[in-house]
């Protein structure tokens, strides 16, 4: 059986009378790539912003290659150390890059944070490379730089720390459909060659059918399907699955019917 490199344990999160999470629980084999999908409101980024740190959970466990994450972590070290284990990109790379610094710099400053003491020149091209950027670009601000290009220094700067996981939050929506193939793309060979976990929170169903490997529905904070991702796009148990699925336009449509089907569930 393979090793879960991230386990999610009856999660759970309230804001006000809002059950935001509710008892979530589910296990991110490593290597493995799992999609979380819903429609606003769902919790699937919240599930994530609490995988990654940013919430703290009312109740339920989180846990990387066995340790656990809940609470909070407990000085620089512990901090730092949690941040290496479980890395977040963003839907918009201009919003979560310094416009004042350049891409080296920010990867730099990225690796002088967590490997302090040694030249970092060498790992910097690497992670250039392995985003596909060449060193050209190592010099430019994020303004100088196209969508497609400032989502790669994202994902640079987050496998900078050798993370376990990865968490992308609608990290390929804001992005043009054919920079969107290249940045998927990219994913899948970069999860190929270092074994990386991705997480992938999103509402659009083509990417989790191209990424992923299994796939989590969740409607009102609760999982209300999951599976294999072939197995839950194609054969949907769960009438919310098959209304995230119908509401995908395509010919003979009709949004007027898929409104109705979604007040009527």
């Amino acid at each position: 059986m393979t090793e879960a490199v991230l386990q999610v344990n009856g999660l759970c999160r309230t804001f006000g009378s809002v059950r935001a999470v509710d008892e979530v629980s589910f296990t991110l084999p490593a290597g493995g790539s799992l999609g979380i999908v819903g429609e606003s409101g769902s919790g699937k980024t919240t599930t994530a912003r609490i995988i990654v740190g940013l919430e703290q959970a009312d109740a339920g466990e989180v846990s990387v290659r066995g340790r656990a994450r809940t609470g909070r972590a407990r000085g620089r070290a512990e901090r730092l150390a949690r941040a290496r284990e479980v890395q977040m990109v963003f839907q918009d790379p201009f919003l979560s890059l310094d416009p004042r610094t350049s891409v080296e710099a920010v990867l730099r400053e990225t690796l002088r944070l967590h490997f302090p003491g040694t030249d970092h020149a060498a790992r910097i091209r690497e992670l250039l490379d392995q985003v596909g950027l060449g060193t050209r670009a190592s010099e430019a601000l994020p303004r100088q730089l196209s969508g497609g290009q400032r989502q790669r220094v994202a994902i640079a700067r987050a496998l900078a720390v050798q993370p376990d996981v990865l968490v992308l939050d609608e990290a390929v929506a804001a992005l043009d459909v054919s920079v969107q193939a290249q940045v998927l793309n990219l994913l899948a060979d970069i999860r190929e060659r270092t074994g990386v976990g991705y997480l992938f929170i999103t509402h659009d169903l083509g990417v989790v059918r191209c990424v992923t490997d299994d796939v989590i529905v969740m409607r009102h904070g609760r999982i209300v399907e999951s599976g294999p991702t072939s197995d839950v796009l194609d054969s949907p148990q769960h009438a919310y699955t098959r209304l995230l699925l119908e509401s995908v336009p395509r010919p003979g449509w009709d949004p007027d019917r898929i409104a109705a089907a979604r007040r009527a569930l």
